[in-house]
Parts: C-alpha cells; structure tokens; sequence
C-alpha cells in the first residue's frame, strides 16, 4: 500500500493511496488546482486513480473533484444524500459500501453532523492483515476538535447529529486506528484544531476535549464556539454544486 498527504491551501489535508501492486489508487479531498499533483503522483506510482471522492461538499475552498475525475476517467464520488444538492451526476456512495482498490478496501461511513452528507473513510490493506488501518475522518473529527455544526444551519440538531456519528461511528473503533483528517490549524471549519496532521482514535479519546462530554454538554460546547463563516461561503457552495 502507499499513501500520500497533501497539505494545500485554507489549510486542507487531501489524500492519495492506493495498492501499488495492482496499480488502483483512490484520490480523496481533492482541492482545485491540485490536480496535476495527483495525475503526477499517479503516474510516478504507475496506478491508475479508480475513484475521486469529496468527504462532503465544501464550503471552504472550491473542489477540483470532479475536473480530475473527468480528466482521468474516473467516477466522482459523494455521499447519496447529494443528490437532491448537486447539479451534476456523480457516483453515489452509501453508508457500508466497500471500494474496492486492489488489495486495498474502502468501507464508507456515513457521519452527518458538519454536513448532512458527511462521510469517512476506513480504510483496510489486505496484505496487512483483515483489522483496519487508518480512517479518512473529512470534517467530523480534527486532531484536538470536531467539525462546526453550522454549515447546514440548524446549529443545535446538527451538534447532536455530530455527537451521534461520532460516538456511534468512530469512537467504537478501535483505539489503535490512525486517523487522517481533512483539515489542520488555521481552518474555517472547526475551532481549536492542532496543527498535527494525524493522531490515534485512543489518543484523541484522551485528549481531545469535546470528546469526552455528554451531549447536552457537546452541544452547548459546539454552539458557543462557532468560528466565522469562511470566506466566499456561499459562492464557493455554489461553484460546488453547479452543473
């Protein structure tokens, strides 16, 4: 297996693996202009890019998901949810669904609280052995904080949709399970993110403060810390979604 981070602009974390040995990679997080990174790091690599996938649609920074998909013939991928969003067609992923890269396998989980579309990736590499390695966590869950619930609107519910997916889904994982998540410190979209670009589900269970609370507690912690709008929000959702 190889994997890659991409650290890029509005402090974003993109990602690009895959199984070397069957020469599939999956492109993840894509931000626009990087494209030509991915298509180099893939032909350095000699794999082909088999699916590109945004965890949500973005509100900080503008994709370049779908041109890199076009350019190397590969379906776009979001959250099913999308489609009542989204102006264009795409792949449509589903809470479960397993991708298959090579050796690699990509189980998708559904985790509404940022965005209602929200998902995360976990990710197994069958040469290593059936437990999982690491999960691709988007917005959901920072090194340190969680994603803002507002994006949506509806603040309130969707801090407690939040709480839901990341107790029922992520923090039921296994403690020694990296995470990878979609942002870093300087980010419109959470508040108090480290600026360490991994971390362990068990560490995070430690230390990372919203954590460890009940959800009334959550909820209240969430609201009262929601940092301004990004820039250019709501040109940015548009360019997103357009056809």
């Amino acid at each position: 297996m190889f994997f890659k981070q991409l650290a890029t602009k509005e402090s974003s974390l993109s990602y690009f693996f895959g199984c070397a040995g069957l020469g599939k990679a999956v492109a993840v997080d894509v931000v626009a202009g990087d494209e030509d990174w991915f298509i180099e790091e893939a032909r350095k690599a000699q794999v082909e890019i088999r699916y590109v996938i945004d965890t949500h649609v973005h509100a900080d920074h503008y994709s370049g998901g779908r041109a890199l998909a076009q350019r190397v013939g590969a379906p776009y991928c979001l959250h099913e949810s999308d489609r009542a969003l989204v102006k264009y067609d795409f792949e449509p992923l589903h809470d479960g669904r397993l991708l298959d890269v090579g050796n690699v396998k990509v189980k998708v989980l559904h985790t509404p609280g940022h965005t209602p579309d929200s998902v995360c990736l976990l990710v197994t590499d069958a040469r290593r052995g059936e437990a999982p390695w690491f999960v691709i966590t988007g917005d959901t869950l920072f090194v340190g904080a969680v994603g803002r619930p507002d994006l949506a609107g509806r603040e309130v519910e969707m801090a407690g949709v939040l709480h839901d997916s990341l107790h029922t889904r992520l923090l039921t994982l296994p403690d020694e399970l990296e995470i990878f998540p979609g942002h870093q410190a300087g980010s419109a979209c959470g508040a108090g993110l480290s600026g360490k670009p991994s971390s362990t589900l068990g560490f995070e269970k430690r230390w990372n403060p919203a954590l460890s609370m009940d959800k009334n507690a959550f909820i209240d912690h969430l609201t009262a810390s929601i940092p301004a709008r990004p820039a250019d929000m709501d040109r940015i959702v548009a360019a997103n979604i357009a056809a």
